[in-house]
């Protein structure tokens, strides 16, 4: 079985934050741009900022946090 990617993983959380209306991209903390190459650009990864920010935002728990920093960080390693 594959490994989750950092873009599954981040789609995943971010699909159910705004399918139950608790979020808008607007409100997410990422840029157009880095959410344009999240979507057009496999092996792009935020830096940890960014993904804390957005986790914040998307009211994830620390685990869930946790969980996406070092899919994140196993990712970047890998390039």
């Amino acid at each position: 079985m594959a490994e989750v990617t950092f873009k599954q993983l981040f789609f995943r959380y971010y699909d159910r934050t705004v399918g139950y209306g608790l979020l808008s991209f607007t409100q997410l903390g990422v840029s157009k741009n880095d959410f344009t190459r999240l979507c057009t650009e496999d092996g792009f990864v935020m830096d940890d900022e960014t993904i804390t920010r957005a986790c914040n935002n998307m009211k994830l728990t620390e685990e869930e946090t946790a969980e996406i920093l070092a899919v994140a960080s196993k990712e970047r390693n890998k390039n």
